[in-house]
């Protein structure tokens, strides 16, 4: 299911990170008093009453050219365009700057859902301060403090309020498999689509980076619809560069989100880099299933030898996803391109498979007989129940006495056991655990 995108927009050192960290409840984005110190937008997934949400930090501002002024008005265009809901933040203790009275114009053009927060409210006073801020002519404001974590309840109650209803979940009974298309920059994304489709529908280029929109096309296979999701190529988060580029990537998230299954294409004429298992990390973050294309397999000197080793690369590397596919082809020459689309839907297919309960119920009781859970400081732990849960993801819920007691490589265990017997090849198995009473 897509989430809603929440993006936190305002000037430098307003406090943006400090408050993105207070409301995912993680210390993600690197804080600190120098101003415009986040280099990267930086996102995750955050849960307020049951509702969960992405949220961006749209940090990242450079002072080098002097031109603050034009960057967050930049960055504020860049969020309401991608953003559900936009939460600007402002400092209560040093007032109202002009460029604030043009984001807020902005904002209120726009139309989109808009959170006024008045950060670094620590004390009374500046909490009178914040007052000012109703100026801007945005509505309610929230003072807050990020630092102590001060109202960022009623904060999140407001975002929350604001958010769109969720999107409805793929209807069991529909056909049409979602494929997204995803990698670095200039590994053949585009190429690998238009060779599907049969026409030019993608813009392909030499030129890193060409492709900043996702774009769907639809194809058909043996009477099947198939959604190919083209997405932005994404960079090394280091290298991604202010404004289009870096919103370019959330919409690579969401596509993940409503896709099935990823086709990962790396470059075989580069070899697997960390921005590859990084990429691979966002879908599996999705909970979708996952194919590995090595594209530009014609432009390699290929040969057993030459097999083998990226065969033990892509072992070594994907050791987190040992049930990852794998093809080696050739956009430019078509080698292997419909094979990796036929491994996607196999997986799409594999991903709606439902267990009976009594086969699930069946393997447990083998699974813990064979192999008994480990105790917890002398006290037996007893598994009780398993069902699969209805979702887009395969979702296996466990009922166990004591959920906190259970290794983490138990439930590997368990997620092997499923595996072995029921398939679910290419694809993430979700293993929740449970209070028997529950």
């Amino acid at each position: 299911m897509s989430r809603g995108l929440v993006a936190i927009v305002g000037r430098p050192n307003v406090g943006k990170s400090t408050l993105f960290n207070r409301l995912i409840g993680e210390r993600v984005a690197i804080v600190e008093d120098e101003p415009g110190t986040t280099r990267d937008r930086l996102y995750a997934t955050a849960e307020w009453r049951g509702r969960e949400f992405t949220l961006v930090d749209t940090g990242g501002l450079d002072d080098a050219t002097g031109e603050i002024e034009t960057a967050v008005r930049k960055q504020a265009e860049a969020a309401i365009a991608e953003a559900d809901v936009v939460v600007f933040v402002v400092d209560a203790q040093s007032g109202i700057l002009p460029v604030e009275h043009d984001v807020a114009d902005l904002l209120r053009r726009s139309g989109k859902p808009l959170v006024l927060a008045a950060n670094k409210a620590e004390s009374w006073r500046t909490e009178a301060q914040a007052a000012e801020f109703y100026e801007l002519g945005l509505g309610d404001l929230y003072a807050v403090s990020a630092l102590q974590g001060t109202s960022t309840g009623d904060l999140l109650d407001a975002i929350v309020a604001k958010l769109p209803p969720p999107a409805e979940e793929l209807e069991p009974d529909t056909d049409e498999v979602r494929i997204a298309i995803v990698g670095r920059p200039n590994v053949g994304k585009s190429s690998f689509l238009n060779r599907l489709a049969g026409e030019e529908r993608a813009v392909v280029s030499e030129s890193p980076g060409t492709t900043r929109d996702t774009v769907d096309t639809v194809i058909e296979r043996a009477g099947r619809p198939i959604r190919l999701i083209d997405t932005a190529g994404i960079r090394r988060r280091g290298s991604i560069e202010e404004g289009i580029e870096k919103f370019a990537l959330l919409r690579t998230i969401r596509a993940l989100e409503r896709a099935d299954v990823a086709v990962l294409l790396s470059d075989a004429t580069e070899g697997l880099t960390a921005q590859d298992l990084h990429i691979a990390g966002y879908a599996l973050e999705a909970y979708i299933g996952l194919v590995l294309a090595v594209n530009k397999w014609d432009l390699v000197e290929r040969g057993a030898d030459t097999t083998a080793a990226v065969e033990e690369e892509i072992a070594r590397e994907f050791h987190f996803a040992p049930w990852l596919q794998h093809r080696f082809v050739s956009a430019k020459t078509g080698r292997n391109v419909e094979e990796t689309l036929a491994d996607a839907v196999a997986i799409a297919d594999e991903r709606r498979k439902h267990v009976p309960t009594a086969d699930l119920h069946h393997l447990l009781v083998e699974a813990v007989g064979s192999h008994p859970p480990p105790s917890d400081r002398g006290k037996e732990v007893r598994f009780r129940h398993v069902t699969q849960a209805k979702s887009r993801a395969p979702t296996f819920v466990f009922f166990v006495d004591r959920p906190a007691a259970v290794h983490f490589s138990y439930t590997r265990y368990l997620e092997n056991q499923i595996r072995e017997r029921f398939g679910f090849h290419g694809t993430p198995l979700r293993i929740e655990l449970r209070g028997a009473h529950e």
